[in-house]
This record gives C-alpha cells, structure tokens and sequence, in this order.
C-alpha cells in the first residue's frame, strides 16, 4: 500500500477546488511551501503527477482528476466513522461544521450561543457565503447543516423549515414611493434597484418575483453584501429586494423604508439541510432539532 496521510488527501483536495496553491494555502492557513511539499510526496508516494502548471494556477492531471473522484469520497467516509464513533461518546462533546447563506448571519450567530448554553462542549465550525457556495459545501460533503432560504432541488436533500424569511422592497425614507400606499407590483418598472450579485439566494428570489410580474429589473448597481446594498439604499442610489430579517433596526430607526407594494412581503422560510445519506452526528441532530423546535420563535424575537 502506497505511504501517503489524511493530511495530504486533504490538501490535495483544497488545491483542487482552488486551482491554486496561494489559495489553498490560505484556506489551510499554512504556507505555500507546505502546500507544495504535501502534494510532491503525495505525487511521489503513488509515483505520477496528480496536478501541472496552468499559468498562475495549476489544474489537474487525468490522474489527479481520478484520484479526487476517490479522495473525496474517502473523506466522507471518514466523517462518517467520525459519527458513528460520537454515538458512543454522546453529547458530551461533538464536532458541527455549519455552512449558511450570507443573509442567515443576521441570525445565526446568536441561535449559536444559545446552543451553546445548552451543549457547551459541542464546537461548531461557520462558514458564511452565497447560496451558490453554500450549495458547493453542500454538495462535496464538506457541511454537516447548511442553513438556506430555499431548499435545493438539485441533490438528494432532507429539507426541514424552521423560521419564516419575508422579503420585501425597502428604499431611502424620502424616496417618491416611500409615501405611496398599495403600490401594483408593476410601479416599480421605472426605478433603479441596488441588487446582490449572481449566485445569491436573494438575488435569484428577487428575479424570480420580477418574471412573474412579467415587471423589467432595472439594475443600477451589483454589491456582495446586504450591508453595503443597506448604505447604498439610505444614500438614495436606488431601490432594493432583502429579507426583512436584515434591516429590522434600520426600518425601526427610520434610516430605511419599506415600500408598500401589493402582496408584499414575499413570506418564505429558512431551511435546516444536509444530504440524505449524510450519518448526522448527535452534534450534528441536536442542533437541527434545536433549530426545528426553537429556531422560529428565537429569531422573531431577535431579527
């Protein structure tokens, strides 16, 4: 049997995903010398390469194309051995790694604490970023949960709701809709709107909605975060699409307002997610249930 570590496989598996030692460096905090000693005595223990130069970055070698098909799926066996071995350890301590969606960070930080309070010894591993990253944790078995406004429809998933997520259009308070009542969806065509980038979960609800009103989405600028759109939307740039879950203290301090369309808000739900043939560990099904049986009313409390 070829000598090789878990350590390696892993590396090997960051470098891959990055097409880039820098970035998997980065990602593993250690340096790009010990990136590249890990896959050299990788490729060495197994005698061929597994990844070639490709300008700045590098891609992999149809070796190394075969050989991440099997590391991956190595590696999710291996969490699941780490499962079945914290069924005999209980809950007195765990490991949970936990991937949301960046509107979730509104809320999840203090649903954490309150796990916290009640399985202190339970370590949980966050991982914020868009819906399309998310669902790329998601899918390479790299989450345990992920937390996510829409259930995917693209993997097998178990998908329980937990907390509502209303969405609604909201501009600067002295803009010319802020005053008007009972807006038809179709008012909205000659105005601007401040909207997330591609591969956002608000975005992607934000044109659906558009679609179906069969309304043109005029966009006058793309951001990365709810909270530069929130600045954007208060200096008067233009209108925008959030969860209201983001933006209850400015509407409540008058720095924003929420435009009165008809049949808004848009009531969805937060989800509590992970693969179908994913082993929870007790960490793991103690937290979905926490957020099944407490999450709803916590939040509504909160954001």
């Amino acid at each position: 049997m070829a000598n090789y570590t878990l350590k390696q496989i892993q590396t090997f598996i960051e470098v891959a995903r990055e097409s880039s030692v820098t970035k998997a460096a980065e990602r593993l905090f250690v340096t790009q010398p010990a990136v590249s000693m890990q896959l050299r005595q990788l490729e060495d223990a197994f005698g061929i390469a597994l990844v070639e130069s490709a300008g700045r970055n590098i891609r992999l070698t149809d070796a190394g194309e075969a050989f991440l098909v099997h590391a991956v799926a190595a590696t999710g066996k291996l969490k699941d051995l780490e499962a079945v071995m914290a069924e005999h350890v209980g809950l007195k301590k765990g490991r949970i790694h936990l991937a949301v969606v960046s509107t979730a960070k509104y809320f999840v930080p203090m649903l954490l604490v309150r796990f916290s309070k009640l399985f202190p010894g339970v370590e949980v591993t966050l991982n914020i970023d868009n819906r399309e990253n998310v669902l790329g944790m998601l899918a390479r078995n790299d989450a345990d949960l992920v937390v996510m406004g829409r259930a995917p429809k693209t993997l097998e998933c178990e998908a329980v709701p937990f907390a509502t997520n209303p969405l609604s259009i909201v501009s600067a308070p002295d803009h010319l809709l802020s005053r008007r009542k009972r807006l038809p969806f179709s008012a909205l065509a000659d105005f601007g709107f401040v909207v997330r980038e591609q591969g956002s979960g608000t975005r992607a609800a934000m044109e659906r909605l558009f679609a179906q009103n069969e309304v043109p989405l005029k966009v006058v600028m793309e951001m990365p975060s709810n909270e530069t759109i929130k600045q954007a939307v208060m200096a008067g740039m233009g209108l925008s699409f959030l969860s209201l879950r983001t933006v209850r203290h400015e509407l409540a301090a008058g720095h924003i307002a929420l435009v009165d369309v008809t049949g808004m808000p848009l009531v969805g739900n937060w989800y509590v997610t992970h693969l179908s043939q994913r082993r929870l560990s007790p960490a793991a099904n103690a937290f979905k249930a926490f957020l099944v049986e407490q999450g709803g009313p916590l939040i509504d409390g909160w954001a």
